[in-house]
Protein backbone atom coordinates (compact mmCIF):
# COMPACT_ATOMS: atom_id res chain seq x y z
CA UNK A 1 0.00 0.00 0.00
CA UNK A 2 1.19 3.31 -1.10
CA UNK A 3 1.20 6.37 1.32
CA UNK A 4 1.37 9.97 0.03
CA UNK A 5 3.13 12.74 2.23
CA UNK A 6 6.30 11.01 2.92
CA UNK A 7 7.76 13.66 4.95
CA UNK A 8 5.55 13.78 7.61
CA UNK A 9 6.03 9.97 8.22
CA UNK A 10 9.99 10.38 8.66
CA UNK A 11 11.39 9.27 11.87
CA UNK A 12 7.95 7.87 13.02
CA UNK A 13 7.63 3.86 12.76
CA UNK A 14 5.19 2.81 10.60
CA UNK A 15 2.56 0.18 12.04
CA UNK A 16 2.46 -3.22 10.03
CA UNK A 17 -1.41 -3.94 8.36
CA UNK A 18 -2.25 -7.55 8.28
CA UNK A 19 -3.14 -8.22 4.11
CA UNK A 20 -6.66 -9.38 4.30
CA UNK A 21 -6.95 -12.16 1.29
CA UNK A 22 -9.35 -10.66 -1.06
CA UNK A 23 -10.84 -12.79 -3.98
CA UNK A 24 -10.38 -11.56 -7.49
CA UNK A 25 -8.44 -8.24 -8.41
CA UNK A 26 -9.08 -5.11 -7.23
CA UNK A 27 -10.29 -2.48 -8.94
CA UNK A 28 -9.03 0.67 -10.49
CA UNK A 29 -11.18 3.12 -8.08
CA UNK A 30 -9.87 1.17 -4.79
CA UNK A 31 -6.56 1.34 -5.99
CA UNK A 32 -6.32 4.92 -6.77
CA UNK A 33 -8.07 5.43 -3.34
CA UNK A 34 -4.83 3.30 -1.44
CA UNK A 35 -2.34 5.58 -3.52
CA UNK A 36 -3.78 9.04 -2.14
CA UNK A 37 -4.55 7.75 1.55
CA UNK A 38 -2.70 10.34 3.97
CA UNK A 39 -1.44 9.92 7.36
CA UNK A 40 -3.59 11.81 10.15
CA UNK A 41 -1.62 15.49 10.43
CA UNK A 42 -0.14 15.38 7.26
CA UNK A 43 -1.37 18.72 5.01
CA UNK A 44 -1.89 18.43 1.54
CA UNK A 45 0.18 20.48 0.29
CA UNK A 46 -0.35 19.84 -3.75
CA UNK A 47 -3.74 20.57 -3.47
CA UNK A 48 -3.73 23.70 -1.12
CA UNK A 49 -1.17 25.49 -3.15
CA UNK A 50 -3.19 28.27 -5.65
CA UNK A 51 -2.82 27.88 -9.21
CA UNK A 52 -1.14 30.94 -11.21
CA UNK A 53 -3.15 31.35 -13.71
CA UNK A 54 -5.95 31.88 -10.49
CA UNK A 55 -3.44 34.72 -9.15
CA UNK A 56 -2.90 36.79 -11.65
CA UNK A 57 -6.73 38.08 -12.55
CA UNK A 58 -6.57 38.57 -8.92
CA UNK A 59 -3.75 40.64 -8.84
CA UNK A 60 -4.76 42.81 -12.11
CA UNK A 61 -8.11 43.88 -10.36
CA UNK A 62 -6.42 44.59 -6.83
CA UNK A 63 -4.49 46.72 -9.12
CA UNK A 64 -7.19 47.97 -10.55
CA UNK A 65 -9.38 49.24 -7.33
CA UNK A 66 -6.16 50.64 -6.21
CA UNK A 67 -6.05 53.51 -8.56
CA UNK A 68 -7.59 56.78 -7.72
CA UNK A 69 -10.35 58.04 -9.76
CA UNK A 70 -8.46 60.89 -11.02
CA UNK A 71 -5.72 58.98 -12.31
CA UNK A 72 -8.39 56.43 -13.61
CA UNK A 73 -10.36 59.27 -15.61
CA UNK A 74 -6.39 60.57 -16.92
CA UNK A 75 -6.45 57.22 -18.34
CA UNK A 76 -9.81 56.61 -20.07
CA UNK A 77 -8.93 59.72 -22.38
CA UNK A 78 -8.48 59.44 -25.80
CA UNK A 79 -4.79 61.54 -26.08
CA UNK A 80 -4.94 60.25 -29.62
CA UNK A 81 -6.85 62.74 -30.48
CA UNK A 82 -4.89 65.66 -29.63
CA UNK A 83 -2.80 64.88 -33.45
CA UNK A 84 -5.81 65.76 -35.11
CA UNK A 85 -6.19 69.04 -35.50
CA UNK A 86 -9.05 70.06 -34.29
CA UNK A 87 -7.58 68.84 -30.73
CA UNK A 88 -4.23 70.38 -31.37
CA UNK A 89 -5.98 73.91 -32.18
CA UNK A 90 -7.62 73.55 -29.17
CA UNK A 91 -4.89 72.92 -27.05
CA UNK A 92 -3.02 76.05 -28.56
CA UNK A 93 -6.61 78.12 -27.81
CA UNK A 94 -5.89 76.89 -24.67
CA UNK A 95 -2.59 78.02 -24.27
CA UNK A 96 -2.67 81.49 -25.64
CA UNK A 97 -5.82 82.28 -23.90
CA UNK A 98 -3.55 82.07 -20.13
CA UNK A 99 -1.14 84.03 -21.57
CA UNK A 100 -3.21 87.24 -23.31
CA UNK A 101 -5.23 87.19 -19.89
CA UNK A 102 -2.29 86.95 -17.77
CA UNK A 103 -0.13 89.40 -19.65
CA UNK A 104 -2.94 91.81 -19.66
CA UNK A 105 -4.13 91.51 -15.53
CA UNK A 106 -0.58 91.41 -14.30
CA UNK A 107 0.40 94.10 -16.17
CA UNK A 108 2.19 97.28 -14.07
CA UNK A 109 3.93 99.83 -14.34
CA UNK A 110 5.55 103.34 -12.72
CA UNK A 111 6.29 106.85 -14.16
CA UNK A 112 7.82 109.97 -12.53
CA UNK A 113 9.30 113.70 -12.80
CA UNK A 114 11.86 115.34 -10.39
CA UNK A 115 10.75 119.11 -8.93
CA UNK A 116 13.16 121.63 -8.59
CA UNK A 117 11.99 124.65 -6.38
CA UNK A 118 13.97 127.88 -7.81
CA UNK A 119 13.29 129.26 -3.81
CA UNK A 120 15.05 128.71 -0.66
CA UNK A 121 15.95 125.86 0.15
CA UNK A 122 15.40 124.84 -3.58
CA UNK A 123 14.83 121.12 -2.47
CA UNK A 124 14.41 118.60 -5.63
CA UNK A 125 11.90 116.32 -4.91
CA UNK A 126 11.14 113.31 -6.69
CA UNK A 127 7.89 112.22 -7.88
CA UNK A 128 6.90 108.31 -8.56
CA UNK A 129 3.42 107.10 -9.77
CA UNK A 130 2.75 103.34 -10.08
CA UNK A 131 -0.31 102.13 -12.08
CA UNK A 132 -1.26 99.08 -13.65
CA UNK A 133 -4.52 96.64 -14.83
CA UNK A 134 -7.36 97.69 -14.97
CA UNK A 135 -6.56 100.85 -15.88
CA UNK A 136 -8.54 102.99 -14.18
CA UNK A 137 -5.62 105.74 -14.04
CA UNK A 138 -8.17 108.91 -12.84
CA UNK A 139 -7.83 106.66 -8.97
CA UNK A 140 -4.20 106.89 -9.02
CA UNK A 141 -2.91 109.67 -7.04
CA UNK A 142 0.17 111.50 -6.39
CA UNK A 143 1.69 114.03 -4.33
CA UNK A 144 3.17 118.00 -6.61
CA UNK A 145 5.24 120.20 -4.55
CA UNK A 146 3.63 123.79 -3.68
CA UNK A 147 7.34 125.37 -4.14
CA UNK A 148 6.05 128.00 -1.90
CA UNK A 149 8.37 129.53 0.98
CA UNK A 150 5.63 130.41 3.61
CA UNK A 151 4.46 126.52 3.29
CA UNK A 152 5.72 122.79 2.67
CA UNK A 153 2.25 121.34 2.18
CA UNK A 154 1.70 119.54 -0.96
CA UNK A 155 -1.10 119.14 -3.47
CA UNK A 156 -2.58 115.64 -4.49
CA UNK A 157 -2.79 115.10 -8.10
CA UNK A 158 -4.66 112.26 -10.03
CA UNK A 159 -3.63 110.83 -13.63
CA UNK A 160 -5.88 111.29 -16.52
CA UNK A 161 -8.59 109.00 -18.57
CA UNK A 162 -10.29 105.70 -17.67
CA UNK A 163 -9.11 102.50 -20.28
CA UNK A 164 -10.43 99.79 -17.73
CA UNK A 165 -14.04 98.89 -20.26
CA UNK A 166 -10.99 97.34 -23.05
CA UNK A 167 -8.63 95.57 -20.56
CA UNK A 168 -11.48 94.54 -18.11
CA UNK A 169 -13.24 93.11 -21.83
CA UNK A 170 -9.68 91.30 -23.12
CA UNK A 171 -9.19 90.12 -19.54
CA UNK A 172 -12.81 88.13 -19.63
CA UNK A 173 -12.53 86.84 -23.06
CA UNK A 174 -9.72 85.43 -22.07
CA UNK A 175 -11.07 84.14 -18.96
CA UNK A 176 -13.72 82.56 -20.95
CA UNK A 177 -11.75 81.59 -23.93
CA UNK A 178 -9.51 78.95 -21.18
CA UNK A 179 -12.81 78.16 -19.54
CA UNK A 180 -14.82 76.91 -23.00
CA UNK A 181 -11.89 75.44 -24.78
CA UNK A 182 -11.27 73.42 -21.08
CA UNK A 183 -14.75 71.96 -21.36
CA UNK A 184 -14.64 71.78 -25.09
CA UNK A 185 -11.31 69.72 -24.93
CA UNK A 186 -12.64 67.28 -22.31
CA UNK A 187 -16.25 66.66 -24.26
CA UNK A 188 -13.78 65.82 -27.38
CA UNK A 189 -11.50 63.13 -25.93
CA UNK A 190 -13.78 61.49 -23.53
CA UNK A 191 -16.92 61.72 -25.23
CA UNK A 192 -15.74 61.83 -28.80
CA UNK A 193 -18.42 59.24 -30.03
CA UNK A 194 -21.38 61.76 -28.57
CA UNK A 195 -19.36 64.53 -30.52
CA UNK A 196 -19.78 62.26 -33.44
CA UNK A 197 -23.25 60.94 -32.74
CA UNK A 198 -25.12 63.80 -31.62
CA UNK A 199 -25.45 66.28 -34.63
CA UNK A 200 -25.99 69.45 -32.29
CA UNK A 201 -22.82 69.39 -30.42
CA UNK A 202 -20.69 69.98 -33.67
CA UNK A 203 -23.47 72.73 -34.59
CA UNK A 204 -22.83 74.78 -30.91
CA UNK A 205 -19.32 74.12 -31.48
CA UNK A 206 -19.24 76.22 -34.72
CA UNK A 207 -21.61 78.99 -33.40
CA UNK A 208 -19.34 79.32 -30.61
CA UNK A 209 -16.08 79.58 -32.50
CA UNK A 210 -17.44 81.66 -34.70
CA UNK A 211 -18.68 84.32 -32.03
CA UNK A 212 -15.26 83.90 -30.28
CA UNK A 213 -13.74 84.52 -33.34
CA UNK A 214 -15.58 88.14 -33.41
CA UNK A 215 -15.08 88.70 -29.78
CA UNK A 216 -11.44 88.19 -29.98
CA UNK A 217 -10.99 90.80 -33.29
CA UNK A 218 -12.98 93.09 -31.51
CA UNK A 219 -11.31 92.85 -28.14
CA UNK A 220 -7.42 92.99 -29.38
CA UNK A 221 -8.07 96.10 -31.47
CA UNK A 222 -9.83 97.90 -28.78
CA UNK A 223 -7.13 97.00 -26.26
CA UNK A 224 -4.79 98.50 -28.74
CA UNK A 225 -6.73 101.82 -29.02
CA UNK A 226 -6.64 101.53 -25.28
CA UNK A 227 -2.65 100.71 -24.74
CA UNK A 228 -1.77 103.41 -26.88
CA UNK A 229 -4.00 106.11 -25.01
CA UNK A 230 -2.82 104.74 -21.51
CA UNK A 231 1.23 105.31 -22.91
CA UNK A 232 0.11 108.70 -23.94
CA UNK A 233 -1.76 109.12 -21.04
CA UNK A 234 1.65 107.95 -18.50
CA UNK A 235 4.27 109.06 -20.25
CA UNK A 236 6.40 111.82 -18.33
CA UNK A 237 6.11 114.83 -20.11
CA UNK A 238 1.90 114.00 -19.83
CA UNK A 239 2.69 113.96 -15.68
CA UNK A 240 4.74 117.61 -16.07
CA UNK A 241 1.92 118.97 -18.42
CA UNK A 242 -0.62 117.91 -15.67
CA UNK A 243 1.51 120.02 -12.47
CA UNK A 244 0.81 123.85 -12.43
CA UNK A 245 3.89 124.26 -10.53
CA UNK A 246 5.97 123.35 -13.91
CA UNK A 247 4.01 125.65 -16.15
CA UNK A 248 5.08 128.91 -13.65
CA UNK A 249 8.99 130.08 -13.48
CA UNK A 250 9.20 128.58 -9.38
CA UNK A 251 10.25 125.34 -10.15
CA UNK A 252 11.75 123.47 -13.18
CA UNK A 253 10.43 120.18 -13.60
CA UNK A 254 12.45 117.44 -15.46
CA UNK A 255 11.43 113.32 -16.79
CA UNK A 256 12.09 110.84 -14.71
CA UNK A 257 11.24 106.99 -15.00
CA UNK A 258 9.89 106.24 -18.14
CA UNK A 259 7.22 103.08 -18.11
CA UNK A 260 8.22 99.73 -19.27
CA UNK A 261 4.99 98.80 -21.48
CA UNK A 262 6.73 95.28 -22.92
CA UNK A 263 4.38 92.75 -21.04
CA UNK A 264 1.34 95.16 -22.44
CA UNK A 265 2.35 95.02 -25.79
CA UNK A 266 3.12 91.29 -25.61
CA UNK A 267 -0.57 90.81 -24.34
CA UNK A 268 -1.75 92.69 -27.25
CA UNK A 269 0.21 90.50 -30.12
CA UNK A 270 -1.43 87.36 -27.76
CA UNK A 271 -4.43 88.66 -28.21
CA UNK A 272 -3.82 88.63 -31.92
CA UNK A 273 -2.53 84.93 -32.25
CA UNK A 274 -6.11 84.29 -30.63
CA UNK A 275 -7.88 85.89 -33.35
CA UNK A 276 -5.83 83.78 -35.90
CA UNK A 277 -6.61 80.10 -33.85
CA UNK A 278 -9.85 81.10 -33.59
CA UNK A 279 -10.51 82.07 -37.17
CA UNK A 280 -8.45 78.88 -38.77
CA UNK A 281 -10.61 76.75 -36.19
CA UNK A 282 -13.65 77.56 -37.94
CA UNK A 283 -12.92 75.48 -40.67
CA UNK A 284 -11.74 72.40 -38.78
CA UNK A 285 -15.29 72.63 -36.71
CA UNK A 286 -17.51 73.27 -40.01
CA UNK A 287 -16.05 70.06 -41.36
CA UNK A 288 -17.89 68.16 -38.17
CA UNK A 289 -20.69 69.57 -39.02
CA UNK A 290 -24.16 68.15 -41.25
CA UNK A 291 -23.66 71.04 -43.57
CA UNK A 292 -20.31 70.04 -44.84
CA UNK A 293 -21.21 66.38 -45.09
CA UNK A 294 -24.03 67.42 -47.10
CA UNK A 295 -22.23 70.12 -48.98
CA UNK A 296 -19.95 66.56 -50.00
CA UNK A 297 -22.76 64.07 -50.75
CA UNK A 298 -23.85 66.41 -53.35
CA UNK A 299 -20.89 67.12 -54.89
CA UNK A 300 -20.11 63.42 -54.96
CA UNK A 301 -23.30 62.54 -56.53
CA UNK A 302 -22.97 65.25 -59.06
CA UNK A 303 -19.26 63.93 -60.12
CA UNK A 304 -20.95 60.55 -60.19
CA UNK A 305 -24.03 61.31 -62.49
CA UNK A 306 -21.33 63.49 -64.91
CA UNK A 307 -19.29 60.03 -65.10
CA UNK A 308 -22.38 58.22 -65.62
CA UNK A 309 -23.37 60.24 -68.56
CA UNK A 310 -19.88 59.75 -69.96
Amino acid sequence: MLFSGGSCSRGRRQPRRRAVPRLGKPSAQASEEQGRLVLPGCAQTDQTRPSPSMSEPSAQTADKESRSPAAQLLLGLRWGRLEEPLGFIKVLQWLFAIFAFGACGSFSAETGATVKCNADPKEMTAITVQFGYPFRLYKVPFDMPVCDQDSTDKRTLHLMGDFSAPAEFFVTLGVFSFLYTMAALAVYLQFHSLYKENKRLPFADFCITVSFTFFWLVAFSAWGKGLSDVKGATRPSSLIAAMSVCQLKTAVCNAGATPSMGLANISVLFGFVNFVLWAGNCWFVFKETPWHAQTTNKESSAEQGAVDKQ
